[in-house]
């Protein structure tokens, strides 16, 4: 089953959707419509590599999400299996690759940002469940072991699209390379201005330490091999097989 169809059957079960092909001269198109704003909230293309800026020949089969945080939208532009929409106001579209480079529960995390992103006005406001995200921490910048040898609540970057009582899990980079701590997100949206051309930020969390792993517990080899995890650039959600092996005692 392809990425595709396997999108299907999620958004048929998941919203009770069904794809609506609108083009007759693009068979292969198939938007997904909001049943509460009658917008849509999702659309699968066919499109050639060319014009999406990737390389390789033919076409590839992409999902346009809408996304209202362009911090996010950023971030994930940083990364594989991610471009500029197609088609779409690049202000707040974007295009995932569905070839299996983006890991397909990371795609449905991003198509349901973008159904609450398309749900009507009144409905925009309201809580969603408190979310797992899985961080890059580089040691080379900030030595995040010994700020947590210090006190249990540190700040650090907000992350798109994070909120006060999510669950950060803290993945410290090479020389480590492993899932080191489990954390509480204590505060959101403290303001704070930083832009060395690299690296932007416009506000911070304190975020609250609440476990600690062994190093050799969560590697990079044990995620990518078990999990399916192979690279942790940005914020970015959690398989369940791994969350559920990172609630365990």
């Amino acid at each position: 089953m392809t990425v595709r169809e396997r999108l299907f059957e999620y958004v048929k079960e998941k919203y009770d959707t069904d794809p609506e092909h609108l083009w007759a001269r693009y068979p292969n198109y198939a938007v997904f419509r909001h049943g509460g704003s009658g917008k849509w909230f999702g659309i699968i293309m066919d499109v050639r590599r060319d014009r999406l800026g990737i390389g390789g020949e033919g076409k590839a089969d992409v999902l346009n999400i809408k996304l209202w945080d362009p911090l996010l939208s950023y971030l994930l532009l940083q990364r594989q299996g991610y471009a500029k929409a197609y088609h779409m106001s690049r202000g707040s579209w974007i295009s995932v690759l569905l070839d299996g480079t983006v890991p397909f529960e990371e795609i449905t995390g991003l198509l349901g940002e973008s159904y609450a992103a398309a749900a009507p006005g009144e409905k925009k406001s309201k809580p969603r469940p408190p979310k797992e995200w899985l961080i890059p921490a580089n040691p080379k910048y900030y030595d995040i072991a010994a700020a947590f040898d210090k006190a249990d609540i540190i700040e650090w970057k907000q992350g798109a699209g994070i909120r006060k009582g999510d669950t950060v899990y803290m993945y410290v980079a090479a020389p480590v390379s492993a899932i080191m701590y489990r954390c509480r997100v204590a505060e959101t949206d403290i303001p704070y201005e930083y832009d060395n051309g690299s690296v932007r930020m416009k506000a911070l969390m304190k975020i609250e330490l609440e476990r600690r792993y062994p190093p050799d517990r969560f590697t990079f080899d044990i995620l990518g091999r078990e999990y399916g995890v192979y690279a942790v650039r940005g914020p970015r959600g959690l398989p369940h097989g791994l969350s559920e092996a990172l609630k365990l005692k």
